[in-house]
């Protein structure tokens, strides 16, 4: 199986931001007969209908009704926001009474090295002044305008000895020259088409608008900005589109959520109510009696964030008996302090899904002697309890500015994920789980 990656970069240069990425996802599910229903609402749901709804224009849920009456849910989550570098509200930064640079600061874990010397171009939001209200829009420059250069080796004789990085120095964008004050913002508002005057908010990124290249000895890797997670978005998304749910007993579920970088503390992050408001909403319109604890105790998610495949140069650093590999299948990820949330019922669940589907599948853990990452299916559970797997797909270099991946794999999860939303599961409080 070789998956051509060429649809997945288009979604990503359609997503330098989680607002990019909500508004790409909204255009797909508009296309797909999805109706939008505004958070602040009172919600009218009927059977068989298909909706969405987003919170702060950076996460958004979308759900698709039974014709009859429901069991519980079955949901697939996945986040939107990648590290990158923020603009501060006060961005220019003059230096050396000739260049104009731009004052940001890190957004998640980054492999700050990888954001060196390279093109940048900067997206987000802005917030426009218009008479008596306050307007949001997106903006995506769209090309080359910032870069930050590194220092040349005759100056800094410590960049191949172990070098760190002061963000506050190292990881300022030169923008342009003294003459150029105030052109950034002047870019902005003509890219909204808007005056300068009228915006008073933002919230801007630098990305990396590097496209996506293909390559290897059979050409079975990828690479591109932001595959972590946008792949999961992505895939998980692809085989919610398939789902026929006119006869089904469960209420397919697809969850994008932002702020996973930094922990996902934030209103329209795993750590909030956003999931369990949309859920409870459902509930209330078709629950017939069953109490919401029970319809959640019955209910399956899958927390879908991408793994890290063994690095070729430092197989040291993974676990012997748990290394996982690219183009090799879906990864089930384990933690025993659950910074992953999948145990043993969660993980024979999904992977006996995969078995009946033939899509192969890895177990990853860490090395016990080193500390790992975590993700959001532990982080949601706190709000909505449910069994929960971490699931993800192999790749090097995670939270640099340019990831890499395994074609094969693209459709390996699509598929397995098809498989996920299509099984009925009956799960019941002793521990029983039927694959229906």
């Amino acid at each position: 199986m070789r998956s051509d990656p060429q649809s997945f970069f288009r979604f990503v240069q359609q997503s330098p931001t989680a607002f990019h990425a909500v508004r790409t996802v909204s255009a797909q599910l508009e296309a797909a007969g999805f109706r939008y229903l505004d958070e602040t609402e009172c919600w009218q749901l009927t059977a068989g209908g298909k909706y969405y709804t987003t919170k702060n224009n950076s996460a958004l849920i979308a759900f698709i009704l039974p014709s009859e009456p429901f069991t519980h849910f079955q949901i697939i989550s996945s986040h939107a926001d990648s590290p990158m570098l923020k603009l501060k509200p006060s961005y220019e930064s003059p230096s050396c009474n000739c260049y104009i640079r731009l004052n940001v600061e890190v957004y998640g874990g980054m492999i700050m090295s990888t954001w060196l010397d390279r093109p940048l171009s900067i997206a987000g939001r802005v917030i426009l002044r218009n008479h008596h209200q306050l307007e949001t829009r997106l903006v995506d420059l769209e090309d080359d305008a910032a870069l930050i250069p590194n220092m040349p080796i005759h100056f800094n004789r410590d960049i191949n000895d172990g070098y760190k990085y002061n963000p506050q120095v190292d990881l300022i964008p030169l923008y342009g020259d003294s003459g150029d004050k105030n052109e950034l913002l002047s870019h902005l508002a003509k890219s909204v088409d808007a005056a300068p005057d009228q915006i008073i908010g933002s919230d801007l990124f630098l990305y990396n608008r590097a496209s996506g290249s293909v390559w290897g000895a059979q050409k079975q890797f990828f690479s591109c900005p932001r595959i972590d997670d946008l792949e999961c978005a992505y895939t998980s998304l692809q085989s919610f589109l398939s789902v026929d749910n006119a006869a089904g007993k469960m209420i397919p579920v697809y969850a994008l959520f932002d702020n996973e970088e930094v922990g996902s503390g934030s209103k329209q992050g795993a750590d909030s109510t956003f999931l369990t408001d949309v859920l409870s909403q459902i509930h209330t319109n078709f629950a017939h009696g069953t109490p919401f604890s029970a319809v959640l105790a019955r209910s399956f998610m899958l927390s879908a964030d991408n793994a890290h495949a063994v690095h070729p140069n430092h197989p040291e650093k993974y676990d012997e008996q748990n290394r996982v590999y690219m183009n090799k299948g879906i990864v089930i990820k384990h933690s025993a302090n659950q910074k992953y949330t999948t145990d043993g019922l969660s993980s024979a669940v999904f992977e006996d899904i995969c078995h009946r589907n033939g899509i192969p599948v890895q177990h990853f853990t860490n090395r016990s002697d080193m500390r790992g990452g975590s993700t959001l299916g532990n982080i949601a559970n706190t709000h909505a309890s449910m069994n929960t797997a971490d699931i993800g797909l192999a790749q090097l270099a995670m939270h640099s500015s340019y990831e890499t991946a395994g074609c094969s794999d693209i459709d390996y999860m699509i598929n397995a994920l098809k498989a996920f939303y299509k099984t009925n599961l009956s799960i019941s409080g002793n521990g029983l789980v039927v694959l229906g």
